[in-house]
């Protein structure tokens, strides 16, 4: 069996980039966090998940994946160990004091920070636009930075030049494939433990979890039979995200200008 094609664009000198380009002009943007997701799964796992599904994308459907971005999002809003109802538990597991997370803490307003946010992802799709690309699929691994990807999204189809045009769609994954899987999307549980274990193996150690059935609280996680977490339910669910993204790209690529307008459904 072949390897897969290396597809992330910084590891790829210039004439490779202009084939995968020239033969699919797509580029795929990771955003995520760096957040608590249990004591059994690693810190960045919205973004490493997030990471890998838009490589084994890129591999699939063409084009190529930039560098994903971890940081810059609002740490006051949408973040477990700033509002879970245990926030302080996740603060002492992480060996810092609650206060590291009150609001105010950090040096901007939380409006500011949401602005700065915006005006990055907005640089950003600017910047993959200036390389060439026609279509660029956002995917937001944290899924509260899907409302930012979009609202930026939305500025930008307003903000680009005219030719050549670049179209921008932001998407989470679970809600692609709602409706096929049980759970789909949570918060460290079953569901994203389990993409992970596919996708990123090595990552987890479900043994620091208390056995399945217990009373015992899990902390900062959804609790959904997390216990059940494996590689095989990740494969599953990580397969038919892939799949949706391919059909979407597809359209978006052969009826560009259905949503190119005021108003469209991207």
């Amino acid at each position: 069996m072949d390897a897969p094609p290396v597809v992330r664009y910084e590891r790829l000198r210039p004439a490779q980039i202009v084939a995968r380009r020239e033969a699919c002009p797509v580029g795929y943007l990771p955003i995520g966090t760096i957040e608590w997701h249990g004591e059994h799964n690693p810190v960045g796992l919205d973004t490493l998940k997030m990471h890998r599904l838009l490589e084994l994308c890129a591999q699939r459907i063409g084009g190529l994946i930039f560098p994903p971005l971890y940081y810059g999002e609002n740490r006051e809003q949408a973040l477990m160990e700033a509002n879970a109802a245990d926030r302080d538990q996740i603060a002492a597991k992480m060996g810092l004091p609650p206060s590291t997370f009150d609001p105010g803490h950090m040096y901007q307003s939380v409006a500011a920070q949401n602005t700065n946010y915006h005006h990055l992802l907005l640089h950003i799709m600017h910047e993959i636009r200036s390389l060439g690309f026609s279509l660029l699929v956002v995917g937001a691994g944290h899924y509260p930075l899907i409302d930012h990807a979009r609202a930026a999204a939305a500025v930008f189809h307003q903000t680009q030049p005219r030719d050549p045009r670049m179209l921008v769609w932001s998407m989470t994954g679970f809600e692609l494939v709602r409706g096929q899987f049980e759970p789909c999307g949570d918060h460290a549980g079953k569901w994203e433990t389990s993409l992970l274990m596919y996708l990123d193996p090595g990552m987890q150690d479900l043994s620091v979890l208390p056995p399945k059935g217990s009373d015992a609280h899990i902390i900062g996680v959804t609790d959904n039979g997390v216990q059940d977490a494996n590689a095989e339910f990740g494969r599953q669910a990580a397969e038919a995200i892939v799949e949706a993204v391919a059909e979407r790209v597809k359209g978006f690529l052969e009826n560009p200008t259905r949503y190119t307008g005021h108003g469209s459904p991207m």
